[in-house]
């Protein structure tokens, strides 16, 4: 990847050290991040400390995308400013969960992964060539918006208990917090649809058709775009001398 390519539109995903002094993740790392945390959730939610392991890792994957999307010292101080809210309402509703309603960390979170999908497309749609970077950005972008709409969920689940069914008593216990809301949020992105979990209200539903259509267009739009800059000839930079 070229310097002119990391620099794109203010997003730099690379691993660096910039001329302000912070260490510039890639969206491997990101990527890594967002991995652990989906992967780590339905095993830790029945620990005795499974909330503050949880919380752990979310500030972790906060940060390594603050970190991979905060190119420029603007959009660092942008993106920082953008996240803070999210990782104080987390902790706060963690430390004290009946003072603090998730509210605010929801609301705030979704303002910045909305942010940080912006940035990571904008990165990926305006690359010259295919690489480890453009491929980890797009399935960082892709996870991504699948938590955004898992934080929807649990936003909507606040206000209205019934917003949702369950098939299943035991998922009815915890009604669309923790995991659950994850693999309601990517059955629907990838428009498996189980029907153990159903929404019942019209903003869930409308969230539900919002997301099966956003996880459809984004698969054929990523293919086509990922196949036509593998198919972008290499720019030479040989010399070529003039025909006499």
């Amino acid at each position: 990847m070229t310097r002119s390519n990391k620099r794109e539109n203010g997003t730099e995903l690379s691993v660096r050290r910039s001329r302000f002094g912070v260490l510039r993740f890639s969206a491997v790392e990101m990527l890594i991040a967002l991995v652990l945390l989906f992967v780590a959730t339905p095993f830790i939610e029945s620990l005795p400390g499974g909330d503050l392991i949880e919380a752990a890792l979310m500030s972790l994957f906060f940060l390594s995308a603050v970190l991979a999307v905060g190119g420029r010292r603007g959009m660092l101080v942008l993106t920082i400013l953008l996240s803070l809210p999210a990782v104080v309402g987390k902790w706060l509703h963690h430390l004290q969960p009946h003072a603090h309603s998730p509210v605010l960390f929801l609301v705030s979170a979704i303002v910045f992964l909305a942010f940080i999908v912006i940035q990571v497309l904008r990165f990926v749609l305006t690359a010259k060539r295919v690489n480890a970077e453009v491929l980890c950005a797009s399935i960082s972008a892709y996870l991504t918006m699948g938590l955004i709409w898992a934080m929807a969920y649990r936003l909507v689940a606040t206000f209205s208990a019934t917003a949702f069914a369950f098939s299943s008593p035991e998922a009815a216990n915890r009604p669309m917090e923790g995991f659950t809301a994850f693999y309601f949020s990517f059955v629907t992105l990838s428009t498996v649809g189980y029907g153990d979990i159903t929404p019942v209200s019209s903003v869930a539903r409308m969230l539900a058709v919002l997301e099966s259509m956003t996880g459809t267009l984004y698969v054929a739009v990523l293919i086509a775009r990922l196949v036509a800059l593998y198919s972008t000839p290499e720019p030479t930079n040989q010399f070529e001398p003039p025909q006499s």
